[in-house]
């Protein structure tokens, strides 16, 4: 179990206050239910959670118990895209003080493993990640984390941005893995919350030219006002591909440096490794499929690597200055908040799981 919190039944060690979780204890089954914290250890915090996102992960997790290969087994408590406000600190805590704001990075590393040791934290086969089985997630009142994860929120910051920078890390991540600047032309497939975060961390680290394309015109129409030079509408057609990649040419009017799959199904990274011109990178940024049917020989043979990303490492003082900046402006994407109340909970990933207007639906506690 990871410092989220222990299983219902264990002692309460927050001061005697309630405290209380979105729990998923079946299948499209939410209960909003006691959740008892851990002791405090030296390094850590007691966060008063304000904001926590619904991911995509979670709601699979409710409509199936499971995402790629974790598996819920028993109860457990929802939420990784969160921030709130410090309570109380460990006795060796010297970065925070009660009454900080701060965003929260929803995974505990062990430090002590080779990729650890590499600072490739991301890859550590122990990681204790907020609301992954079996560890409990942050859509509660309070959760206790480490201290080094908790970043403090400049004072132009809302708490709502800050559980923004969990999505938005996934987008900063991957422009640092594909590598992308100035000098480089990025074709972004799907315009999901995903592919809208990869958008602007693509336009923030100084790409000059980004065409999205995607099947839905509402989400074409959000990434077109949030920055997107040229959007192409495509089909789920297989078939469609080769005159679809046509169409993505013309609206790059020049050649495709990197794509990022941010769908991951056989159709998009299809059209991403015939879009992508020699020496070009396909990042696979979204999980859709386990297994695909791709191209894969015509693109080697044109030297396009394809890379991946598995969540994100160091990204949150990057995706903070942003913010603070002013170079990302992640309030667009969150368009319906909820409060914190049985009803609104259920109502709340009914709307995430529907998608249509829906991009990134907020908790507000």
């Amino acid at each position: 179990m990871g410092k989220g919190g222990m299983s219902v039944g264990e002692e309460v060690k927050d001061g005697g206050e309630e405290n209380l979780a979105a729990w998923l204890v079946g299948i499209n089954t939410l209960k909003i239910q006691p959740f008892n914290l851990p002791p405090l250890g030296p390094h850590d915090v007691r966060v008063r959670m304000k904001a926590v996102g619904i991911c995509g992960s979670d709601v699979h997790y409710l409509k199936t118990l499971q995402c790629a290969h974790f598996v819920v087994k028993e109860p457990m408590v929802m939420g990784h895209e969160c921030a709130g406000v410090i309570e109380e600190v460990g006795n060796e805590v010297k970065s925070l003080v009660p009454g900080d704001r701060v965003a929260l990075e929803p995974g505990i590393s062990c430090w002590q493993c080779g990729y650890c040791k590499e600072g490739r934290y991301n890859l550590c086969p122990d990681m204790k990640f907020f609301a992954t089985p079996p560890v409990h997630g942050s859509l509660a009142n309070q959760v206790v984390h480490p201290a080094d994860l908790c970043f403090k929120l400049p004072d132009n910051v809302s708490l709502e941005e800050g559980a923004m920078c969990e999505p938005l890390s996934v987008g900063v991540h991957a422009c640092r893995r594909a590598n992308v600047g100035p000098e480089t032309n990025v074709l972004i497939m799907g315009a999901g919350p995903i592919g809208l975060v990869a958008l602007l961390s693509a336009r923030a680290f100084g790409v000059p030219r980004i065409v999205i394309v995607d099947v839905d015109d509402y989400r074409l129409s959000v990434a077109k006002e949030l920055g997107a030079d040229e959007i192409v509408k495509v089909s789920t057609v297989m078939q469609d591909v080769a005159e679809e990649v046509v169409k993505i040419h013309e609206a790059m009017g020049t050649g495709v440096d990197v794509t990022f799959d941010c769908a991951g199904f056989s159709k998009t990274m299809s059209t991403a490794l015939s879009a992508t011109g020699p020496g070009g990178k396909v990042c696979l940024v979204g999980m859709g499929h386990n297994e695909m049917t791709v191209p894969l020989t015509p693109a080697a043979a044109r030297e396009v690597d394809v890379i991946g990303i598995f969540r994100y490492k160091n990204t949150w003082p990057l995706c903070i200055e942003f913010l603070r900046s002013g170079k990302i402006d992640v309030k667009p994407l969150i368009t319906h908040r909820f409060g914190f109340s049985q009803k609104e909970v259920e109502e709340a990933f009914e709307t995430s799981a529907r998608g249509g207007t829906a991009i990134k639906v907020m908790f507000n506690l």
